[in-house]
């Protein structure tokens, strides 16, 4: 831990030229009196490194002297994969890591490009959490992915929307998804096919010390392609044909799924301005849900699920009477 932190109190004094005790403990997370027993350890490996006192003194470099370690441990390593997704390696527990691994990176480029890589970082950033969400806590993430990483076993309880709802699971971690901010883990029972298990749901989870061997020529992101074109398949049951306002229209794109509002936008206006489409639906439940949220549509087919949105309009209308 200690011979981590040296090393990127050294990157940071080699990449920023100089900079004060204060600033280098807000940077590395240790106190200001770590950082001067960390400055007397560099100068006692040899590293070049001077204090300047005053309001603008602080720590700095020889001129000239550039360090060579700038090799990834096993942490940054992994860390790579999640550079561009800091959300992602703080679920993880590679935070430290993925600010190390930045750090290394930025001190191995020429100045130039250390600036324009800079600038980037403060034009863009990614949020992975859908509007209208907050983050869920995942406590059990990081022991997934480090069993998935050991190809070691899982014990698990997991809750699941069938009955029973509760139930207990010996997995094979082969991969984990991240999707619209939520945590999907691949995994197998035996020699079963890859299921789908959201992380969040895991009620209990302990890494055994049994090992397995990875199906051959598992393809993470195809699996999760197939699994993603199979739920569509599942969920829509039938489709409506429904009358949609020029109000309701220009709501469907916050409210409505994708393949909803790809088929509004081929449908064909009636005599009062109205888009008449004929969209894919779930259950009659979800669809009802979905629609009285704009506003202004009408049902016309399937009768079932007119009678259903006239029933849920009805009761709303007696409770407001």
């Amino acid at each position: 831990m200690r011979a981590g932190r040296l090393v990127s109190m050294l990157l940071l004094l080699q990449q920023r030229g100089g900079m004060t005790a204060e600033l280098l403990a807000r940077e590395l997370g240790v106190s200001v009196r770590t950082i001067y027993r960390d400055a007397e350890a560099l100068a006692a490996a040899g590293i070049p490194i001077y204090g300047e006192s005053g309001h603008t003194g602080g720590y700095r470099l020889l001129d000239g002297y550039r360090t060579r370690l700038t090799g990834l441990t096993e942490g940054e390593a992994e860390a790579l994969a999640l550079s561009g997704v800091p959300e992602a390696a703080a679920d993880l527990g590679l935070q430290t890591e993925l600010a190390a691994l930045e750090l290394k990176l930025s001190a191995a480029l020429p100045k130039a490009q250390r600036e324009r890589a800079e600038a980037a970082k403060r034009l863009f950033h990614l949020d992975v959490v859908g509007w209208f969400r907050r983050a869920e806590p995942v406590p059990f993430l990081a022991l997934v992915a480090n069993a998935a990483w050991e190809r070691r076993r899982l014990q698990v309880k997991y809750r699941r929307w069938a009955e029973p709802k509760d139930v207990e699971r010996e997995l094979c971690p082969l991969g984990l998804v991240l999707k619209g901010g939520q945590w999907y883990l691949a995994a197998t029972v035996e020699a079963g096919p890859a299921r789908m298990y959201k992380v969040t749901n895991l009620l209990a989870a302990k890494k055994t010390e049994k090992t397995f061997e990875r199906p051959e020529g598992f393809d993470l992101a195809a699996w999760w392609s197939k699994q993603l074109d199979d739920f569509d398949a599942r969920r829509y049951q039938g489709k409506a044909l429904v009358r949609f306002s020029p109000d309701a229209v220009a709501k469907a794109p916050d409210n409505l799924d994708a393949d909803s509002v790809a088929a509004l936008g081929e449908g064909s206006l009636d005599r009062d301005g109205w888009v008449v489409a004929t969209i894919p639906i779930e259950t009659h439940a979800h669809a009802a849900g979905e629609l009285l949220r704009l506003g202004g549509v009408e049902v016309l087919e399937p009768q079932s699920l007119r009678r259903h949105m006239h029933e849920l309009a009805t009761a709303a209308a007696n409770l407001h009477a």
